[in-house]
């Protein structure tokens, strides 16, 4: 199964300053693009269950080679 990896950059509602990098794998349907449709439902989902972080931004990548999921 191909993953392509949904990259986000989430900040501490408490501290703006306080950010870190999420990686949320899914299927991949073929093309970055499709992640990019796809990623606002998933970033929503994620943040439902994450309400004390901020998602400031988000990009979409193929997941490095030999990186561990």
């Amino acid at each position: 199964m191909d993953l392509v990896d949904l990259v986000l950059t989430v900040c501490a509602l408490g501290n703006p300053t306080d950010c870190r990098t999420e990686h949320l794998y899914f299927e991949s349907r073929g093309s970055l693009v499709q992640c990019m449709v796809l990623a606002p439902a998933e970033i929503a989902k994620w943040s439902e269950q994450h309400r004390e972080l901020k998602v400031t931004r988000w990009t979409c990548a193929f997941p490095d080679e030999g990186r561990e999921i």
